[in-house]
């Protein structure tokens, strides 16, 4: 069994309602949810004109492959509204796989760990409430050292 390390995010509508939705369909179709970050609020990073996010980390432990646990999150996302129109643009949920135990996937589907973790403090400040000592598989550093070395400096603060 894997520690599995996913990142919700929600920056339209009912924004919490949209991650316990989220949260409800992981454990009832993934696996149980182990660890839970608190819940952030969090600029929008990539488009600066879009409403704030509210960002939670999740652990859990599965052995769902890496490519079937993709397309369940995939379905969720459906299920909960999500529109992939344009890159970065605003949603009702988005799901991200950070992490699948020490694995590294490099699909042109699928990466893990999530290619761009290391530079997102609105990743970092929830996964280092729950995981601080878990290694990135690449870089060889635990979270709080990926965290203490960012340079994005958005607005993130825990609701």
């Amino acid at each position: 069994m894997d520690n599995i390390f996913l990142l919700l995010g929600s920056n339209l509508g009912d924004r919490k309602s949209f991650l316990n939705q989220a949260i409800a369909y992981i454990e009832a179709e993934i696996a149980p949810v182990i660890r839970a970050s608190s819940v952030y609020e969090t600029q929008s990073w990539g488009k600066t004109d879009a409403p704030d996010y509210l960002n939670q980390v999740l652990m859990l432990r599965g052995e769902l492959p890496a490519g079937e646990l993709l397309q369940k999150i995939l379905a969720i996302e459906s299920k909960l509204g999500r529109r992939r129109e344009e890159k970065w643009g605003s949603r009702t949920i988005d799901i991200d796989i950070l992490f699948y135990g020490d694995a590294v996937i490099n699909e042109p589907r699928l990466q893990v760990p999530h290619p761009e973790l290391h530079n997102r403090r609105f990743t970092l400040e929830p996964l280092a409430e729950i995981a601080s000592d878990f290694v990135h598989p690449i870089s060889h550093k635990n979270i709080l050292q990926l965290k203490s070395e960012l340079k994005d400096d958005l607005i993130v603060k825990k609701v």
